[in-house]
């Protein structure tokens, strides 16, 4: 049970830290949108032998997170959720590719830098979405989506996925309470296996329930399926020049590899 509260309790923790105030949470919305996109492009867009060249765009998260004060704490910890996933998919390729070659002055194996590639591409990725979120929120992003003529019917969709995320983790957390009060064997061996299914079914139930509540609700304050949002703050100079300095940085390190000219300047 403690698991799915601490769930409930990193999400909440986002919006709560979309909230404080810095240079980069009062930056235009659809602005970190598209610097955002932009190096989610540029990071995927490199092919997967790159590892090395890609090592300066970790100034852009160092940079954000620095400058918008949020806690190193919360952005690793949804780094270790998504982080096994990752190592899942990619431990096959030291494996299957052996062919060597040569990093700095070691040899490897292609597959280990494939591995390594994989791994920091969804470092970057995660980190640099997370913050977007911790900076902006979701009412913020999503008035920024609209802002950018994406359809209403896909933005609206994202939004209530996030906010019923939680409800459902709220409605785990209450049957497993329940389970724990009533079993005999409590907590400490965990459901039964021929409960699993059981359980399931309840929480399947319990969801529907609960999300036709939750419609009705917003069906009483007046939604008739385009969400209200307080809409984007105006741009300025200070808008433009995060856009464009990072959009030219993003450019720069995947038009030229930095870290080699880097080191047959100290070589």
């Amino acid at each position: 049970m403690s698991k799915a509260v601490n769930a409930i309790i990193d999400i909440r923790s986002l919006d709560e830290l979309a909230l404080k105030d810095s240079s980069v949470h009062r930056l235009n919305s659809v602005v970190k949108l598209m610097t955002t996109f932009i190096f989610i492009i540029i990071v995927t867009s490199f092919d997967r032998y790159s590892c090395m060249i890609m090592l300066p765009l970790i100034f852009y998260p160092v940079i954000v997170l620095t400058l918008s004060g949020i806690p190193l704490k919360s952005v690793l910890k949804k780094l270790l959720l998504i982080e096994p996933f990752i190592i899942f998919i990619g431990i096959l390729n030291p494996i299957f590719d052996k062919a060597p070659v040569i990093v700095g002055y070691a040899v490897v194996s292609k597959g280990w830098v494939i591995f390594g590639s994989i791994i920091f591409k969804n470092i970057l990725t995660v980190t640099a979405v997370t913050m977007l979120i911790a900076t902006t929120g979701m009412n913020g992003i999503a008035a920024a989506m609209r802002k950018l003529k994406m359809p209403r019917l896909f933005v609206l969709q994202i939004l209530l996925t996030y906010r019923y995320i939680s409800v459902l983790l709220e409605e785990v957390s209450r049957i497993l309470l329940a389970y724990s009060l009533r079993s005999k064997y409590r907590v400490k061996t965990g459901i039964k296996f021929k409960e699993w299914g059981s359980l399931i079914g309840q929480q399947l139930l319990r969801t529907f329930d609960r999300a036709q509540r939750v419609y009705t609700a917003m069906e009483i304050r007046g939604f008739k399926g385009e969400y209200v949002n307080p809409g984007c703050k105006k741009l300025k100079t200070a808008d433009l020049i995060f856009l464009t300095g990072f959009t030219m940085f993003f450019i720069i390190v995947r038009c030229y590899n930095i870290p080699e000219m880097l080191g047959s300047i100290w070589g």
